[in-house]
């Protein structure tokens, strides 16, 4: 009972009908490591690691991965094929300088390592990946080989 906000025993004193009186102080989620809003570096590398959304879509063509890395460089970010054909993106998230003069209210964005990893298919080119980054977003793409298929050749049947 205690993660359900109290409409009538809230702890700024507003009544139900004020919009900011209950909902503004519960976190539903606040037990969880990945998204506490506290200063601690676990919690914030736990955060940049959960945070790192990536899509992997196949074309025709190829596998193409795409991942939101807002406020990253090129050169913070690592893209790595290892030889059991997996895919590696890391990078490094560097925590902001905290002025003692500051007081912080909300600790959102996540900082830190983080490391994704991802088994490509049999038909991944590995000598042909590239890499780019635009805006934030990382493509990465993996041309595909052709796959081909078997010659079938009629047999006639005699009889």
């Amino acid at each position: 009972m205690a993660m359900i906000p109290s409409f009538f025993n809230n702890r700024r004193g507003g009544s139900i009908f004020d919009s900011f009186s209950a909902f503004d102080i519960w976190d539903p989620l606040k037990e969880f490591p990945f998204t506490s809003t506290s200063n601690s570096l676990l919690s914030r590398e736990n955060s940049a690691f959960v945070n790192t959304r990536i899509d992997w879509k196949e074309t025709p063509e190829a596998h193409v991965f795409k991942a939101d890395l807002p406020g990253l460089k090129k050169e913070e970010v690592k893209v790595e094929i290892e030889d059991d054909r997996v895919l590696q993106i890391s990078g490094d998230r560097n925590v902001e300088k905290e002025d003692k003069n500051d007081a912080w209210h909300r600790v959102e964005r996540s900082s830190g390592k983080f490391l994704r990893r991802f088994r490509l298919p049999e038909n991944a080119k590995m000598d042909q990946v590239k890499a780019s980054m635009e805006n934030g977003v990382l493509t990465v793409t993996v041309p595909k080989e052709e796959i081909k298929k078997p010659d079938v050749k009629a047999i006639e049947i005699s009889g």
